[in-house]
């Protein structure tokens, strides 16, 4: 499913040509199509229009570890390539491998391994003696920048807060959104707090390139966040993030991942214990800054989806907080954390099936999910291994869900994972097997991937579906300690940072040739050429090519290749909270290994 969006209308770096129209979730489609479009692209420095023949050498911008697989792409003729240094001097050379075609893009593309070049240093690649790439970087610290960079982004897009200069830099702005004047929707109205009774909301992350915050997404990528302080503690330790809470005695990424989930348990009805779907304005803010925003906003109606995410969730939080206690803080937190869970997950034992839907005055992102199997196995998994209830596990036995990756609207595998890492006997045994199997059949992919890519389809948001690729290789690489895993999401990650058939870095502020003009608002708004860092774009997909006006000539019909670093392109270059929290995961992972 997808987040559906409204319109924008007129900003300050760009005029729309059209309104966009509330989507649908739509089919990516594969297969042959017309010759590949012309494709603008905007790198840090300068634009380049280039097209899909274009001869161009693709490599990770960020580098390659000395002792890691390393290898580069070239769409166009190569017999020979050579490594140069910074003196001029040759220090490697090899044979381009035969020329493979990937449909996804209508191109045809050779692998230029160098594996062997292990001496740290900055590196040109020569093909044929007339074709040059980028700088390469081997080194042992690469991806450090992007890793605290990818964090960072959550700070940028909190709510409720005026990001200062010291911490933000030239992307210092005021606070905007205090949600301290919430009204609760006639969708969400009950006896002890009907329409328009007025709640507090505060804090949270911006869920996307909206200022709106929504419970269903920020469970997932809250989780994920927490995952990665978790499992990468000596990297959680060491990194500063500079934002207000540095210097305390908590990592930063713990701090800024706690903002959020202190938001989450203010979405909870006291009463009952269900969980309201979202806090929104009724209709998107138009493309200004924060503090500019003076819509009215509301609490929408309690769901299903919302209760078991929030539940999993705040189990899971409550098992991990105590190991950070600062002076009793953190247990308190994780008393509140499942206490808030065995609440919501009760109500939704008494609504099973309460599917969200917008109400018909209500226009912003939907979230939307007709299948709440996945949610209820991934809430009972983390509540058993939290509680130890048998009736959590006869549950999770009885909404027995598929392993599949990760998305905000499929969350069983997190269910498999928290017990593949942290659960006893069968249990742990079986969910190993589960996430093992999944990690094996992307390596098979990737096997026959003319660009070393596992990911077969180009949906909405297919960068963070490369992520979370990488996510599961990473938990199926520190179960069994296998390299394969590590080193193929090395490839998925080689991908965002501009090994694939754009040549672009995807990550904002990253990179020679990156993302420059991502729909986040923002970004757009405030009057600064560079975008805010850290940001994933979404990344190419063909399931909608109008959203820049009815002349899709600046994209291609390609999957692989269609992508527009337009901000006007909400199917190809938003930004959102589930999509970031992956590529932290991946970059952390891989950056403390």
């Amino acid at each position: 499913m997808l987040k559906c969006k409204k319109p924008l209308t007129k900003i300050t770096k760009m005029a729309f040509k059209t309104k966009k129209k509330e989507l649908m979730k739509t089919a990516v489609l594969a297969g042959a199509f017309a010759a590949a479009s012309m494709l603008t692209l905007t790198s840090c420095n300068e634009t380049e229009t280039q097209s899909a023949s274009k001869v161009e050498i693709f490599i990770d911008q960020c580098g390659y570890f000395p002792k890691s697989p390393k290898a580069a792409l070239i769409n166009g003729k190569a017999k020979n390539f050579k490594l140069i240094n910074d003196n001029g001097d040759i220090v490697y050379e090899g044979k381009a491998a035969a020329a493979q075609y990937y449909a996804e893009s209508d191109q045809t593309y050779k692998k230029m391994d160098f594996s062997d070049l292990q001496t740290a240093g900055t590196y040109t690649l020569v093909v044929d003696d007339t074709i040059k790439s980028m700088p390469i970087h081997i080194g042992a610290n690469i991806y450090d920048d992007v890793a605290t960079k990818a964090v960072k982004a959550f700070y940028y897009n909190r709510a409720s807060m005026e990001i200062k200069e010291e911490f933000g830099g030239k992307w210092a702005r005021k606070a905007g959104h205090p949600d301290t004047n919430v009204l609760v929707h006639k969708s969400a109205a009950s006896a002890a707090r009907p329409e328009g009774t007025v709640i507090s909301g505060p804090g949270g992350w911006y869920d996307a390139g909206d200022y709106n915050k929504y419970i269903v997404n920020s469970g997932i990528s809250t989780y994920t966040m927490l995952l990665t302080t978790k499992l990468y503690e000596k990297k959680a330790v060491s990194t500063s993030l500079n934002i207000p809470e540095t210097g305390n005695l908590l990592p930063d990424i713990l701090d800024e991942t706690l903002y959020n989930l202190r938001w989450m348990l203010t979405m909870q009805d006291p009463n009952d214990g269900g969980v309201y779907h979202k806090l929104t304005v009724l209709s998107f803010e138009d493309f200004i800054m924060p503090d500019q925003c003076q819509k009215q906003r509301y609490v929408v109606a309690k769901g299903t989806a919302a209760a078991l995410d929030f539940a999993a969730t705040m189990a899971f939080a409550s098992r991990m907080l105590p190991h950070y206690d600062e002076a009793g803080e953190m247990k308190a937190l994780a008393d509140s954390c499942i206490k808030a869970a065995t609440k919501a997950y009760n109500w939704a034992r008494k609504n099973p099936d309460v599917k969200f839907r917008n109400p018909e005055d209500v226009s912003t992102g939907e979230y939307g999910d007709w299948m709440l199997n996945d949610e209820w196995f991934w809430a009972a998994n983390e509540m058993w291994l939290t509680t130890k209830d048998a009736q959590y596990a006869k549950d999770a036995e009885a909404h027995k869900a598929k392993m599949t990756i990760p998305t905000w609207g499929d969350v069983g595998s997190l269910g498999y994972i928290s017990m593949a890492l942290e659960g006893s006997g069968m249990n742990e045994t079986a969910a190993k097997e589960k996430v093992l199997t999944l990690a094996d059949s992307l390596l098979v992919n990737e096997s026959v991937s003319p660009i070393y890519l596992s990911m077969q389809n180009y949906e909405w948001g297919s960068n963070s579906t490369v992520a979370n690729c990488g996510l599961v290789k990473m938990i199926a690489y520190r179960l069994t300690g296998d390299e394969k895993y590590f080193n193929s999401a090395q490839n998925d990650l080689h991908y965002i940072l501009g090994r694939n058939p754009l040549g672009v870095c995807f990550v904002t502020g990253v990179g020679v040739k990156s993302t420059r003009n991502p729909h986040h608002r923002p970004s757009a708004a405030d009057g600064i050429d560079d975008p805010v860092p850290g940001f994933l774009s979404g990344g190419p997909n063909i399931a909608v090519m109008t959203d820049c006006g009815d002349d899709t000539s600046n994209r291609s019909q390609y999957p692989a290749i269609s992508y527009a670093d337009e901000t006007c392109s909400y199917s190809t270059n938003e930004i959102a909270i589930n999509w970031n929290a992956p590529l932290v995961f991946l970059t952390w992972s891989i950056s403390e290994m």
